[in-house]
């Protein structure tokens, strides 16, 4: 299995990991406000007539979760908001995320927009998004001598 190396995601646990040593330290919380849009890691397969994308939005409500598809450019957009807080809480550990999430991705072949699917299962956004016509693989039947049609075969 290969990983991407992401700079951006070493740079962020780097930042989280020097976050929690002064913390530990100085025995202070941050208090920088975690208010910023992240990005969202996602799972995209190509299978056969179709592509499927897997996006973790745990603790989302479906409906604050925009999906659009332009250009052939998918967009997932939406929003984790901040718990109700009062003045006399005294956090001892805040890690959960929250603010808007956004994330962009360009698909190389065209998609059948009018089939595209969504379904919202335990905190799991999966898309399925069906190639279009003119761009699904086919057998092209090719005339050989003496008449005989030989098939062709498309990975």
């Amino acid at each position: 299995m290969l990983t991407r190396w992401d700079p951006f995601q070493e740079m962020l646990s780097l930042r989280n990991t020097v976050d929690r040593l002064l913390d530990n330290t100085f025995g202070t919380q941050s208090t920088v406000d975690q208010n910023f849009t992240w990005g969202l890691a996602l799972d995209v397969v190509e299978k056969g007539d179709e592509f499927v994308v897997k996006a973790s939005v745990p603790g989302v409500n479906p409906d604050d979760i925009e999906v659009t598809f332009t250009n052939n450019v998918l967009t997932i957009k939406g929003e984790i908001k901040k718990d109700e807080e009062s003045k006399n809480d005294r956090y001892y550990m805040r890690e959960r995320r929250y603010g808007t999430f956004s994330r962009s991705i360009s698909l190389e072949s065209r998609i059948n927009t009018d089939k595209i699917q969504a379904n919202y299962d335990h905190g799991v956004l999966t898309l399925r998004l069906p190639k279009a016509e003119e761009v699904k693989p086919r057998r092209i039947a090719i005339r050989g001598d003496g008449g005989k049609v030989i098939e062709a075969k498309v990975k």
